[in-house]
């Protein structure tokens, strides 16, 4: 008992009453693992093809809500809502926001390479296109709101929370815990296929392009349709490779040349400067839209303030988070 007590702090938070920040992370990191290992396997033995893709990606997406749920639940003590799924108009209206930029960046991207003389049209996809298109969304809807999940909704937030006062603020809490997410972003996708330095640190850039969103209105919506539209121009619509991998679905088929530097080559648009210029350009065009939205611009303090679920009754009282002992205290 005399040793249990003595290292309960380390694992426990006794004023939240519920695990440290850095165990959250870790169980919610195996459980992703867990997930990614017995789908791969489950298509390992299923092999390619549409059915094993649409099988995949629903069993995807209903493993990855249900942990969101469980974490929330018995882990984080908190509302699935509160990791960014207060859904209302406003949050459908920043969900359309971020499936519209995301077609706007990728077409600007396949727009300036086409223009440099660095892309050439083939032809059309070998597939019909209405089921090319639906099998992609179905993909690409899975990955990104289970990405924005992990890496955004539950890893920022924790992170945040971790980190917070009276070590440095909360608002430099979660400045933090944005930079420390897009690292741990980039790093997940250096193990792509074709990954390169350069595709890692665009990627890292890339993950503050998607978590600005969140640590700016508290909500996952632009950060979801931004990743969604995102993979589905890349991939589907303009045939370019998507993070390290060439989509086997695509309406237009195309052939690239020029400087891998620019183009980003076999990795895809993300490893090159062009498709860096356009993930600033839309880091630029969020806050744009957040600050006529809101009519104010600010970090979202209350993300490193914990509240316990049992507490959030409304909304409203969600959002105004009190001040408790940090994980490091």
């Amino acid at each position: 008992m005399r040793i249990t007590s003595r290292f309960k702090p380390v694992f426990w938070n006794t004023q939240e009453r519920r695990l440290r920040a850095g165990w959250r992370l870790a169980i919610q990191f195996i459980l992703f693992m867990a997930i990614v290992i017995g789908l791969a396997l489950i298509g390992s033995a299923l092999g390619s093809g549409s059915t094993t893709a649409v099988i995949g990606s629903a069993v995807y997406l209903v493993l990855g809500v249900a942990m969101a749920w469980l974490l929330g639940r018995f882990i984080d003590g908190r509302r699935f809502a509160d990791f960014g799924f207060h859904l209302s108009f406003g949050w459908w209206l920043d969900l359309a926001f971020g499936l519209a930029l995301g077609a706007v960046l990728m077409t600007g991207i396949f727009v300036t390479q086409k223009l440099a003389g660095w892309v050439t049209l083939v032809g059309p996809g070998d597939e019909p296109v209405l089921p090319t298109v639906l099998i992609s969304l179905l993909v690409y809807f899975a990955v990104g709101v289970n990405e924005e999940f992990t890496f955004r909704g539950y890893q920022l937030r924790n992170l945040a929370e971790g980190l917070a006062f009276p070590r440095i603020g909360p608002r430099a809490a979660v400045a933090l815990a944005l930079s420390l997410s897009s690292g741990f972003f980039g790093v997940a996708h250096s193990l792509n296929d074709n990954a390169t330095a350069v595709s890692t640190l665009n990627i890292v850039v890339g993950g503050l392009l998607l978590g600005l969103p969140l640590v700016l209105t508290g909500e996952l919506a632009i950060s979801i349709g931004l990743h969604i539209a995102w993979n589905f121009f890349q991939g589907t619509v303009y045939g370019f490779p998507v993070s390290g991998s060439v989509p086997t679905r695509r309406v237009l088929k195309i052939e690239q040349s020029g400087p891998e530097l620019w183009t980003g080559g076999a990795f895809g648009p993300e490893a090159g400067l062009i498709g860096l210029i356009w993930i600033l350009l839309g880091c630029g065009l969020i806050v744009l839209w957040i600050k006529a939205r809101q009519q104010r611009l600010a970090l979202h303090e209350t993300m490193a303030l914990y509240l316990p679920a049992v507490r959030c009754k409304e909304t409203l009282e969600c959002q105004t988070a009190i001040p408790v002992e940090t994980d490091e205290g």
